[in-house]
């Protein structure tokens, strides 16, 4: 049973956008949805209930999907003006200093409920409740951090049974507008959501196993959207100009929340394959393994460094919040475009990365198709790694 997996990443989660553009062309035009599971964590959540919660088949509801991102601003997604930034930056700051401050209302940097009245309006939860009664869906889910517990707690919708495990958790729910900002609401950066007696943020932030959602509610196979930086091109450059800025810290945390986890737990899912492939499943039984199984998969990350791309763009923001991310170092020179790859919620920026993930997802069709139309019954993993890195 297929699987989609779309990682958190901010405005880069235009990209994945991309890689269901092409999917749609490569595909037959009668499917409905390739995908009976679909998972995502923050920005990827988004994208997870953008197609869940419309109705049509899967070219149509991709198509207005792209729609939404094309016409994106900053504006649409955060409060950009001058006084609201300086507002809240003054709240995060005396929060910081007076426990009591943030205590009857959450604070964070920027206000982002014009994300809550876009999706509002854009999402349309019942077409997950049908579609999940006829069965054309499995299940549905999304992933947030307890802020009580420090727990990732997976909230899904499907006629599944809860799991716990150390330190992360599925909790079956009729999913709401909450949880979804729940999941994206990056720490400090957008405030935290409260869902019932708990407070909720960004769910990157402690999902060590990003691909188990899926493996619970009973894919075995996994097709995973990226929006990594790619690395692996990157030359390691030994000269240091200048202490590490504000923006560049927060950037590689942030990296390690939405980029390094997936990525390792691919790893893991290769090392299990390599184990459990070549095996029947009475020798895993003998070898005590029986409750590890080969897991086809197909990762899709960015062939080209969307942090330089981001530098390309930034010109887009308004002015308020580039006087901000230049004070953080959120620039080229002060080595934080990687932050600002984050926040670049504007129409060049995403549409350069959708049709990125268009182009890279188009130039792997062979494997693509393999995947989909031609390895189901192989009896063999199904097993590329990142793609394009």
């Amino acid at each position: 049973m297929n699987a989609l997996i779309l990682s958190g990443g901010g405005a880069r989660a235009a990209y994945q956008v991309g890689v269901l553009k092409a999917l749609a062309e490569i595909l037959p035009d009668t499917y409905l949805t390739p995908f009976p599971i679909i998972c995502g964590t923050s920005a990827g959540a988004i994208n997870t209930l953008g197609l869940a919660g419309r109705p049509g088949h899967f070219a149509a509801r991709v198509e207005q999907l792209e729609t939404v991102w094309r016409s994106l601003h900053a504006e649409s997604i955060y409060r950009t003006d001058g006084w609201g930034v300086f507002r809240n930056s003054l709240s995060l700051l005396s929060s910081l200093m007076h426990s009591k401050s943030g205590i009857r209302s959450p604070v964070a940097l920027l206000d982002n409920e014009p994300l809550r009245e876009l999706l509002a309006e854009y999402i349309q939860f019942r077409e997950i409740d049908e579609a999940i009664a006829s069965r054309h869906l499995r299940a549905v889910a999304i992933t947030a951090m307890s802020y009580s517990t420090g727990q990732s707690i997976t909230f899904f919708q499907g006629e599944l049974e809860n799991w716990k495990r150390a330190r992360r958790m599925g909790l079956r729910t009729g999913l709401t507008l909450d949880h979804l900002m729940a999941s994206a609401a990056i720490p400090t950066i957008f405030p935290p959501v409260q869902i019932g007696d708990h407070f909720y943020g960004d769910g990157a932030l402690r999902q060590l196993k990003p691909l188990s959602p899926a493996l619970h509610l009973g894919a075995n196979r996994l097709f995973v959207v990226g929006v990594s930086d790619n690395p692996a091109r990157s030359q390691f450059d030994e000269t240091v100009y200048h202490s590490p800025s504000l923006a560049q810290m927060i950037s590689h945390m942030l990296n390690s929340a939405f980029i390094d986890t997936i990525e390792s737990d691919l790893e893991t899912l290769r090392a299990v394959n390599r184990l459990t492939g070549p095996l029947s499943p009475s020798q895993r039984a003998e070898m005590g393994v029986d409750h590890l199984r080969p897991i086809d998969f197909l990762c899709i990350t960015p062939s080209q460094g969307i942090n330089n791309l981001a530098a390309d763009y930034s010109s887009e923001l308004p002015r308020s919040v580039r006087a901000f991310l230049r004070l953080t170092g959120a620039t080229a020179r002060g080595g934080g475009t990687s932050a600002l790859s984050y926040l670049l919620f504007e129409p060049g920026f995403c549409g350069a990365l959708i049709d990125l993930g268009r182009k890279d997802t188009l130039a792997q069709r062979q494997r693509v198709t393999a995947f989909f139309l031609e390895r189901e019954d192989s009896g063999q993993p199904f097993e590329s790694g990142c793609i394009n890195r």
